[in-house]
């Protein structure tokens, strides 16, 4: 029979490619989902911390809503010509 690897819970190792898997129950811990990015920053020796990208775009899409009215944009354009 195969030998199993002893491995504590929610533990990981470091590949030879510097990738992680990060345990499942952390990742849901910390409301990260499949698909967000994250950007890593050290915080002293042994201890790095992933932090959701901080989206601009999605922050400021929409914040201009009303603020001309429904032809103003294409009457300006329409004076290029």
């Amino acid at each position: 029979m195969a030998k199993v690897k002893e491995r504590r819970r929610g533990s990981s190792t470091i590949s030879s490619k510097n990738q992680i898997t990060i345990p499942a129950d952390a990742l849901r811990d910390a409301g990260l989902e499949v698909g967000d990015r994250v950007v890593a920053h050290a915080d002293g020796a042994g201890r790095v911390i992933l932090e959701r990208e901080h989206d601009v775009v999605a922050e400021f899409a929409g914040a201009l809503t009303g603020t001309y009215d429904s032809n103003e944009l294409d009457d300006l354009r329409s004076e290029w010509d």
